[in-house]
């Protein structure tokens, strides 16, 4: 039986944070501040970094959309029900927060209103809406505003894997006027291997076999300087169900 999981609380999110969960800076200049990020080191137990105040400045993290981005316009925080048919995605849970900062100067703050999309392929690999078996279908795709604080939560499940790319979910923040779009970037984030190696040896997850790229073998990931690659690696601690990580993004809006 599958299990659901319980979204944590403001706290416990703030926690991660403060032990210095993945830091994702993008911006269109060598500009930026944000709490300093942890690396790919493999180690899912303990995310402190020993600079965790500190505040660092990194180029541009701008990632390809890729093909399977489908404007589906689906306002939801749990991105794991397919709404043609309330099937829940299997895998195992992943609760996912993003604080989102508008970076002016050596300034960050909230940034409010925007609209931010996290899309990724299920435990068997497989994207919905895009063509072959998750055609017609709209699961793990979803967007949440910002809030006051700039802060957005997703629950979904671990990402399986396909040929030629190493696990990865995409995001995409947007702001608008009215119907007009006023302000768009779009990057995606990889996973720590070893996680990853523990996750996929687990149903449903197994019936895939073993998975043919890593993020040292993936030509998007290999795109990043090493700071970048850090950045976009997300460190994850251990919920009751599964695994749950922060993102604070900072963008610079124009």
């Amino acid at each position: 039986m599958k299990k659901h999981a319980t979204v944590p609380s403001r706290r416990a999110f703030l926690g991660l944070a403060a032990k210095g969960a993945v830091s994702v800076v993008v911006s269109q200049s060598l500009l930026g501040c944000s709490v300093a990020g942890a690396t790919d080191s493999g180690s899912t137990d303990d995310l402190t970094t020993g600079g965790s105040n500190s505040t660092t400045c990194v180029g541009t993290a701008a990632l390809t959309e890729g093909p399977y981005f489908v404007d589906e316009k689906l306002l939801r925080s749990d991105i794991r029900a397919d709404p043609t048919n309330g099937a829940i995605a299997a895998g195992v849970p992943l609760t996912l927060r993003f604080n989102v900062s508008r970076v002016t100067g050596n300034s960050c703050t909230p940034l409010t209103g925007a609209y931010l999309d996290v899309w990724h392929c299920d435990a068997g690999g497989v994207y919905s809406d895009v063509g072959g078996t998750g055609a017609g279908h709209k699961f793990l795709r979803g967007y949440q505003i910002t809030d006051a604080n700039g802060a957005v939560d997703f629950t979904t499940v671990y990402p399986g894997w396909y040929s030629g790319r190493a696990v990865h979910i995409h995001f995409k923040l947007r702001l608008f006027a009215g119907a007009t779009k006023t302000y768009e970037f779009t990057s995606q984030f990889f996973m720590v291997e070893s996680l990853t190696s523990t996750v996929h040896a687990n149903s449903p997850y197994n019936t895939r076999g073993q998975r043919n790229t890593l993020n040292s073998t993936d030509g998007i990931y290999n795109s990043l300087t090493a700071a970048a690659k850090s950045a976009l690696t997300l460190a994850t601690t251990p919920t009751s169900s599964g695994y749950a990580g922060v993102i604070n993004l900072g963008v610079a809006v124009g």
